[in-house]
């Protein structure tokens, strides 16, 4: 199996599902798990249990040609005369996207969820008050499947905008180019980067949801680095600021542990953002998601994990 025949997998299975009218809302992991463990819902009957829900199918459910698509791309686990599907789709407005089978375990999964609409809802309400310039360029740091920056390339198309998908997981990658793919998009480009490193040149607009959280096998998708995760997000920031052009905006959408009260990120942050003498905004989405993840030991101090939202502009010239 070749790269190249993952990728044209991904293409021919996406345009397929597509076509059949298919839709899929993906939940946290934690919902995933309930459901799935649901008596009725241990086979699948439909696309939405072998390519939304992950669930084992008999091998007639599919038609022939789709098993084809899916077999060639490497993408077809067999187990005890059942199928499964090692490609998620899921629905964002009316665009699909190819993503990694639950569950995610694998330490180069390529992560799709509930963080990818708020962050999808975050980037078009921006857009929606402030559109970008005419001919704008726009960097997805981190991109995993790319959903960031392919909806500000479509929010934003009125403007032919540039976009530049960039990840340091090259399946992430592979995904991102199938997803533009399906999308119509042709104004991107793609770069394996570790964060702006191999991503040159200044942006009107940088977009990045990585990972926050305190992951014990370091998976790539969402080990955020530090002592509560945020490690990555201070990064972007920092090393994101100076790749602004003047006047381009930085929308980081990411988590935060609050610790008696405070927002250890937040404090981290904001001088980053007032020395490089930018405008900004920090505001918390979503007050309490991941509550799980407060019975590891990294977040026995923590009282809650905080979806959270910064917008940091570059002055202009």
């Amino acid at each position: 199996m070749t790269v190249n025949a993952l990728g044209e997998s991904l293409v021919l299975v996406g345009r397929w599902l597509q076509q059949s009218g298919y839709r899929f809302i993906t939940p946290t992991p934690a919902t995933h798990a309930r459901v799935n463990a649901r008596p009725d819902a241990q086979l699948g009957r439909d696309p939405r249990d072998v390519f939304g829900w992950s669930r084992p199918f008999q091998p007639g459910l599919l038609p022939a040609q789709v098993l084809g698509w899916l077999d060639a791309g490497g993408l077809l686990q067999r187990q005890d005369g059942l199928l499964r599907s090692r490609v998620r789709f899921s629905t964002l407005g009316d665009r699909l996207y190819a993503h990694s089978a639950y569950p995610t375990s694998d330490a180069d999964a390529v992560f799709f969820g509930p963080d990818t609409y708020r962050f999808a809802a975050l980037i078009d309400a921006q857009l929606q008050r402030e559109p970008l310039p005419a001919g704008a360029t726009i960097l997805d740091v981190g991109c995993g499947a790319g959903p960031g920056g392919m909806v500000a390339a479509l929010a934003g198309a009125a403007a032919r905008p540039e976009l530049l998908l960039a990840d340091i997981n090259p399946q992430a990658l592979l995904h991102a180019r199938a997803n533009a793919a399906l999308a119509g998009l042709e104004r991107v480009g793609f770069v394996q980067s570790d964060l702006y490193a191999q991503a040159p040149g200044r942006f009107d607009l940088i977009v990045a949801n990585p990972p926050y959280l305190v992951d014990a096998s370091a998976r790539t998708y969402r080990h955020g680095g530090g002592p509560l995760g945020g490690g990555l997000s201070e990064r972007i920031v920092a090393e994101g600021l100076p790749r602004l052009a003047p006047g381009g905006r930085l929308l980081l959408y990411t988590g935060a542990a609050i610790v008696d009260g405070r927002d250890p990120l937040a404090e981290a942050l904001m001088p980053l953002v007032q020395a490089a003498g930018c405008e900004w905004r920090y505001w918390e989405l979503d007050p309490d998601v991941f509550g799980e993840e407060l019975d590891a030991p990294a977040y026995r101090q923590a009282e809650r994990i905080a979806a959270v939202a910064l917008v940091a502009r570059r002055p202009p010239a």
